[in-house]
């Protein structure tokens, strides 16, 4: 793949290949075909394999997922778009009642191989319904799995991955995030799909975030490295499962933990990485993990979004708050 390549036309390739390599593999959602989806990350797909294999669906997404899951049971592997976050809960019926229990009720003789691809998240200054964040929702439903890449290179290689295996995966993409360029190598995948990666390495405290954070805190520790202190980055790449074990490791060298998420802080996804890494780490820690996120409310309208998410003053004020202990 060309070096420079941006998160959204790294989805592009990943889903490509995949067709390529799978007849089975199928590409599903609201305009994905001619129009090339919304965010143009399914561009030329179904001019190159036809409409039966990139199907423009109606605006149903309960009928989209449920389609999706009749699809499964007959060994195709259907990958679906919601087109924005907030649209994903028609379906959510359809997702944690019958795709995320068909492997149990069946007692593992059915494999539902479906992904559900969400663009989420805030900073591109949209209407209401359309910069959600409701990962934690879906990380709460056993039988789901759930993964966030935050780079060009992850962003294909976990599409592929989640593509091939065979349990339901809910592969939400940072939009605001999608023209940033990296370098991917398509040769291999360098990580399993929940496997956590250290970004930057670091000895006084670790920040650990997914998606569209990992960059805030990339800038956050380059900030504090001018006040002196190491930050450790840690992108967690997958909520559920969770790589608690790299994030331990990481913990019990820094001794500090802030985990940063847009999603609203109260019963978010940091709140498990809380109480997890408090319990194994609780006599390496010396100070609180500490909680960087969005408010306990509804999204804001665009003009206000700044105010709500994350940004790097909040992260460094956390970090302060963790340092001082």
């Amino acid at each position: 793949m060309a070096p420079g390549t941006t998160l959204a036309k790294a989805i592009n390739e990943a889903l490509r290949a995949s067709l390529e390599a799978d007849p089975k593999v199928l590409v599903m959602g609201e305009d994905v075909g001619r129009l090339g989806g919304v965010f143009r990350v399914t561009d030329g797909l179904q001019k190159d394999f036809g409409e039966e294999r990139v199907v423009d669906t109606p605006l149903a997404e309960s009928g989209i997922v449920g389609t999706a899951i009749g699809l499964a049971l007959r060994g195709y592997r259907p990958v679906v778009e919601i087109q924005f976050d907030g649209f994903v809960f028609p379906a959510y019926d359809q997702i944690v009642t019958q795709l995320a229990k068909m492997h149990a009720r069946s007692l593992g003789k059915v494999r539902m191989p479906v992904v559900i691809r969400i663009p989420y998240g805030g900073g591109i200054g949209a209407v209401e319904h359309h910069s959600e964040s409701p990962e934690a929702l879906f990380a709460h439903v056993a039988g789901l799995k759930v993964v966030s890449p935050s780079n060009a290179s992850d962003a294909y290689w976990m599409l592929r991955q989640a593509i091939a295996g065979n349990d339901p995966v809910i592969y939400f993409e940072p939009k605001r995030r999608y023209y940033e360029r990296d370098t991917v190598d398509t040769a291999a995948a360098d990580l399993p799909l929940h496997r956590a990666r250290v970004v930057r390495p670091g000895s006084d405290l670790t920040l650990a975030g997914y998606g569209p954070t990992v960059r805030t805190c990339l800038e956050a520790a380059d900030e504090a490295e001018h006040e002196g202190r190491s930050i450790e980055v840690l992108d967690l790449r997958s909520i559920s499962p969770l790589d608690f074990d790299t994030l331990q490791t990481s913990v019990e060298r820094t001794r500090r933990l802030v985990v940063v998420h847009e999603a609203p802080v109260f019963f978010g996804s940091g709140a498990e990485i809380a109480a997890r890494i408090t319990e194994r780490c609780f006599y390496h820690l010396e100070a609180p993990v500490l909680r960087v996120g969005g408010y306990h409310m509804p999204y804001p309208p665009s003009r206000f979004e700044e105010e709500y998410l994350p940004d790097l003053d909040r992260v460094l004020f956390a970090v302060d708050r963790a340092m001082a202990f």
